[in-house]
């Protein structure tokens, strides 16, 4: 077992980064009372997630536990324990080497697109080119509580960066901590828009002509820098993100 002090900067840093991003979340109307952002410590197969009780409205860096990918706790405050869906956590960052940071959330618009018959979400605005691979929906609604669900979830999303769990949620992945914050905004942006335009008549979804325009001109690592400076710089103005956390 590796044992990861508090007082490690890196760590501390990454910390700092995944409660930020839950509070961010819980701001912008996304995470509310319930869901949980994880993120990969490099060099081990573990990962920090938020406790059980904690709210999501305050958490707090030295809230997180450590857990391991079976979801057992390796580091925490005495008496806390991981959130029952520890294992979609785990399961995903254990077969999916690429994928550093997870989101599970419960956006109940976004999850229409899971309750009516040939309503399938498509990828519309130009940011969604991240998801044109696909954006599955895992068919079992139930509370990804032990590691035979977990596994299911990991399979259901398979390569893809994004899903959806029929009458449950969302689940989003990225390389990093800021990359997951976009991702969840811009996946829910996507939702809200395609929700919006379907009153108005036939959608329009990305055609492949402006998925290559737009993957030529688009800069991840710029953009993503981007968003997290203006959200993490929101959070702050608003007095709910600390401002010694160190976070750009």
């Amino acid at each position: 077992m590796t044992t990861l002090s508090n007082s490690d900067t890196a760590h501390l840093r990454l910390r700092e980064q995944v409660a930020a991003c839950t509070l961010l979340l819980n701001a912008e109307g996304l995470m509310g009372y319930s869901g949980h952002v994880s993120s990969r410590v490099p060099g081990t197969d573990h990962y920090f997630i938020q406790p059980f009780e904690t709210s999501r409205a305050g958490l707090k860096p030295s809230d997180l536990l450590i857990c391991d990918y079976d979801g057992k706790v390796v580091e925490g405050p005495r008496g806390t324990r991981p959130p029952a869906e520890v294992f979609l956590h785990g399961e995903i960052l254990r077969v999916r080497p690429d994928v550093n940071a997870v989101a599970h959330f419960h956006h109940d618009l976004t999850n229409v697109f899971t309750l009516v018959e040939g309503a399938k979400l498509l990828p519309l605005k130009n940011h969604s080119i991240r998801w044109v691979s696909g954006m599955p929906i895992h068919p079992d609604p139930s509370h990804v509580s032990d590691s035979k669900l977990g596994k299911a979830v990991a399979d259901t999303l398979g390569p893809h960066h994004a899903m959806q769990i029929r009458a449950h949620g969302q689940i989003i992945t990225a390389e990093s901590v800021p990359a997951l914050l976009v991702d969840c905004v811009h996946f829910v942006e996507n939702a809200v828009t395609m929700y919006q335009a379907s009153m108005l008549g036939k959608v329009m979804p990305l055609t492949e002509a402006d998925i290559a325009a737009f993957s030529r001109e688009f800069k991840r690592v710029p953009h993503v820098s981007k968003l997290w400076t203006y959200y993490v710089g929101k959070g702050r103005a608003a007095g709910y993100l600390p401002t010694d956390w160190e976070l750009e």
